[in-house]
C-alpha cells in the first residue's frame, strides 16, 4: 500500500509546488487535493493551470491519490432545496472534470446530510437520485465517485453502505472509506470485511472514544483506533491503494508533523 496525506494537513498559504516538495520531503508516496468554491482548483478552474500542477507532481516525483471536497457539506445532495442539490451536483461534475485533468481516478463526495430538514429516507432518495444523475459523467471522464461515511448521520452501518453503493450499479460508485470516522459508531475492521472490493480509496485518522467528540480526532497512533486490525483487514479484501492521512497535523514545525504522520503510517502500512 502507499502512503498519502491530504493537503488540508499542511498550511494554508502553501503553495502547490511547497506541498508537493513538502510531501515528497516527508516520506509520503501521494498527496491528495481538494476543491474549493474559488481558487485554481475552484468552480471555475482552467484545464491549463490544474494541467501544470500534475506536471509539477511528476516531475517532485508525488503522486496525486485522489480529489476530496468540502463542498457536500455546503452544498448537500439531499437539501430540500433543489437550487441547493443542484449547486451541489454541479460541484462533483466540476470536481469530476478536475481530477480528470489531475489524471486520478477516484473522487472523495460526502452523498448528503439528515437533519432536521431532511428525513433519513428522503436523504437516501435525493443522495441516489443525485449520483445516478453523475455517474454518466463519471463514466464519461473516466473517474470514479467515492462515497466517504462521514458524520452525517447517514448511512451509519456498513450493511446500508454496501446496499446504497451496490443498488448504484456501476463500476464508478463505490466507496471512500474513512477509518477513524466509524469508531464512533462501530469497528473498522468489521467495515472494511463487508465492503471489501467496494473501497476505491481509504483515509485515516485517529479517534479518542474517551472524548466521544470532535474533538477526539487526532493523528494517527494517538487513540483508539486498531491499526493492526484495520491494516489486517485492508489486506484481506486485496486492497492495494493508497491510505491517505487526513488529519490536523501541527499548528507548529508543520514539516515535522509531516514526517511523524509518515512514519505512523509506514510503520502500520508499509
Amino acid at each position: 500500500m502507499k502512503i498519502g496525506i491530504n493537503r488540508w494537513t499542511m498550511p494554508g498559504d502553501w503553495s502547490f509546488e511547497q506541498c508537493l516538495k513538502a510531501a515528497k520531503e516527508a516520506g509520503f508516496d501521494s498527496i491528495e487535493f481538494n476543491m474549493a468554491e474559488d481558487g485554481v482548483l475552484g468552480f471555475d478552474a482552467k484545464e491549463s493551470e490544474v494541467r501544470q500542477i500534475a506536471e509539477t507532481a511528476q516531475r517532485i516525483g508525488v503522486e496525486l491519490s485522489s480529489l476530496s471536497t468540502g463542498l457536500g457539506w455546503r452544498y448537500p445532495l439531499t437539501s430540500p432545496d433543489p437550487a441547493v442539490r443542484e449547486k451541489g451536483m454541479a460541484a462533483i461534475r466540476k470536481q469530476l472534470q478536475i481530477a480528470s485533468w489531475l489524471g486520478v481516478d477516484t473522487i472523495l463526495v460526502v452523498p448528503g446530510v439528515v437533519n432536521e430538514e431532511t428525513a433519513y429516507d428522503e436523504a437516501y432518495d435525493r443522495a441516489h437520485s443525485a449520483l445516478r444523475e453523475l455517474l454518466p459523467d463519471a463514466e464519461r471522464l473516466g473517474v470514479r465517485i467515492g462515497v466517504e461515511n462521514v458524520w452525517n448521520k447517514f448511512l451509519l452501518s456498513p450493511l446500508e453502505m454496501r446496499q446504497f453503493v451496490d443498488e448504484l450499479g456501476s463500476p464508478y460508485a463505490g466507496v471512500y472509506f474513512d477509518a477513524g470516522n466509524v469508531l464512533v459508531m462501530g469497528y473498522p475492521e468489521q467495515w472494511i470485511r463487508i465492503l471489501g472490493k467496494r473501497i476505491y480509496r481509504v483515509h485515516v485518522k485517529d479517534f479518542k472514544t474517551h472524548i466521544g467528540n470532535i474533538s477526539g480526532f487526532c493523528n494517527p497512533l494517538q487513540g483508539n483506533v486498531p491499526w493492526a486490525k484495520v491494516n489486517e483487514a485492508l489486506r484481506q479484501v486485496g486492497y492495494d491503494g493508497y491510505i491517505t492521512a487526513e488529519v490536523e497535523g501541527y499548528p507548529s514545525y508543520p514539516e515535522l508533523g509531516l514526517k511523524h504522520i509518515a512514519e505512523s503510517l509506514k510503520a502500520v502500512f508499509q
